[in-house]
């Protein structure tokens, strides 16, 4: 399948917090917050959500085609990618900027506070799918990005019959109720997080019933809680994978989307997708920084073979 994944690509700062962040709130004096969290360490990792899927997709042996805008800094960050098998061909590079970069502390409960600047990636908006490739693809993935971009690029896979996955994640926060409304329309996929879900439905002032009327899929994650596919009548509820430990939760939830597009690829069931998107998402979460995880497509299949059936549907991958 031609796949293009369009989103953030990024340089991402990893910070950890020795304690608990509602420690620190006083519910009273939000309006009024100043808080400092002294961290115990801080890494620097290749990141942004496009290039996170792209990445994982290319350990399965997929060559997805990343789209995206990136600085003057991009060049070791290139390498890395098309060394690991991803097409950055379709990748726009803006000499006048930096690269996005994105800063996250965690704190013991793996709770989160983050913040990101947008650097090239504000740009994208200047770009079109029709700029980076002469055919039509066979799915886009609209991922967090320029929200004027996710935007364009909703209504260029619209014009242009494009089936395409609408991934707003963090973006949501930047988008109102009617362009959320917009972005959905026609889409093939949804997939969001709970808390994301229920942005949306404070935002677009739709339930899920609503949702699920004018999008084919609606893919609900909640963590080690799993995830839960919702088609036609059907609601699918598919387990979490534990990992061995959890070193760092950042980019578990584009390493799921990595399993799941393989699995759509492959038109394998979308359980047993969903189950690939699970294990992926487990790699992810046992290593600081998100695209440090490592693995053969044989180990792959043997660790998903010890905990779930596939009914022999994975030979194809080896």
């Amino acid at each position: 399948m031609d796949t293009l994944i369009t989103g953030s690509i990024a340089y991402d700062y990893l910070m950890r917090f020795p304690g608990r962040f509602q420690q620190h709130f006083i519910p009273d004096e939000l309006h009024n917050m100043s808080l400092s969290f002294l961290v115990d360490d801080m890494t620097k990792h290749w990141g942004g959500v496009a290039a996170n899927i792209a990445f994982t997709m290319a350990k399965f042996g997929l060559r997805p085609k990343l789209m995206g805008t990136v600085g003057r800094d991009f060049g070791d960050y290139r390498r890395w990618l098309e060394r690991a098998g991803v097409d950055c061909s379709t990748v726009i590079q803006i000499d006048d900027v930096f690269t996005a970069s994105f800063f996250v502390n965690t704190d013991d409960d793996n709770n989160q506070l983050a913040f990101f600047y947008g650097g090239a990636m504000n740009l994208a908006r200047n770009y079109r799918i029709a700029d980076v490739v002469s055919a039509k693809p066979a799915l886009v993935v609209i991922s967090p990005n320029d929200p004027v971009a996710m935007l364009q690029l909703c209504e260029e896979c619209r014009a242009q019959s494009i089936p395409f996955i609408y991934d707003p994640g963090q973006q949501i926060a930047r988008l109102n109720g009617d362009e959320l409304r917009q972005s959905l329309r026609g889409a093939s996929l949804l997939v969001v997080n709970i808390y994301e879900a229920r942005m949306i439905y404070e935002k677009s002032g739709m339930n899920l019933e609503e949702l699920r009327a004018i999008v084919d899929i609606v893919i609900i994650t909640a963590s080690e809680k799993g995830s839960t596919i919702y088609r036609d009548g059907e609601i699918i509820e598919v387990e979490a994978f534990a990992p061995s430990e959890i070193a760092d939760p950042t980019g578990a939830g584009d390493a799921y989307r990595a399993g799941l597009l393989l699995g759509m690829s492959k038109s394998f069931p979308l359980e047993l997708s969903a189950q690939i998107g699970a294990l992926s998402a487990t790699f992810a979460l046992e290593v600081v920084g998100t695209q440090n995880h490592n693995f053969t497509v044989a180990e792959f299949v043997g660790r998903f073979r010890s905990l779930a059936d596939d009914g022999g549907r994975l030979d194809c991958l080896l």
